[in-house]
């Protein structure tokens, strides 16, 4: 007669440990949920810029009056005219396909007597100065089609270094002290830039068409991450409670 095999006993876990498991996969799993749902509210935002970038130019005053009513304006496609004040510009330190220099900033004078400041392109370090580029300093009536760009609130980060207004290099786009800098009242400036499309400029300088969309769009990977870390904590607990105890019967 054979005896009647008992059970093998199973870690219990305690009550304590049991619960806090059960909070770190909820909190795991709520975390990649939340990295998909921003994954496709990403996608969506990308898919629009895209829709602006390629739709046609409208009016300037059409983006003014988005602009006053809280509407998003960046990245709208828009067209204005009017005459550059070519010994006002300001310049931004930026990067361009690997190469250092600056996008020159010139305030463009509208019909109405305000001013738009346009971002006209990039230049080398070395073509800083405009008599380094003389032949790309347009005068007369112009016409701009480009990118609407929001005004910045502030500072984008401590990282960013203050801008440096005496030796007119600018490190991020405070637009009242690029207007003020230049002895332009803020009421006279619209209240955000223009960047302008890669239209040719006379010898090539400034290079226009030099919008960067920088949104980086890694919530997939974030979202791996979480569920992942969710299915490895599942494992180890589920490998822990199927083995049997120390000292069990064999």
């Amino acid at each position: 007669m054979t005896d009647i095999e008992s059970p093998v006993p199973r870690r219990k876990l305690p009550v304590f440990t049991g619960t806090a498991v059960l909070i770190a996969l909820a909190i795991l799993i709520s975390l990649g949920t939340w990295q998909v749902e921003r994954l496709h509210w990403k996608e969506g935002l990308l898919a629009d810029i895209a829709e602006r970038r390629a739709a046609a130019p409208v009016p300037l005053a059409d983006i003014e009056t988005m602009a006053a009513q809280g509407g998003d304006i960046e990245y709208r496609t828009v067209t204005a005219t009017g005459r550059y004040i070519n010994n006002k510009e300001r310049h931004f330190f930026a990067t361009w396909r690997g190469q250092t220099g600056y996008y020159i900033y010139t305030p463009l004078q509208l019909a109405d007597g305000r001013y738009l400041f346009v971002n006209r392109g990039f230049v080398a370090y070395e073509n800083k100065e405009p008599e380094m580029r003389m032949q790309g300093q347009l005068t007369g009536q112009q016409t701009v089609t480009g990118l609407a760009r929001a005004k910045l609130p502030g500072k984008p980060s401590w990282l960013v270094p203050d801008n440096d207004v005496a030796k007119n290099i600018f490190y991020w786009k405070d637009l009242d002290v690029m207007a003020s800098s230049v002895d332009l009242d803020k009421a006279e400036v619209v209240p955000f830039f223009v960047d302008a499309d890669s239209t040719p400029n006379p010898a090539g300088f400034p290079i226009g068409g030099v919008t960067q969309v920088d949104l980086p769009n890694d919530h997939l990977q974030y979202a791996f991450t979480w569920y992942g870390l969710a299915a490895v904590l599942f494992v180890v607990v589920a490998i822990s409670w199927f083995r049997p105890r120390k000292g069990a019967a064999q």
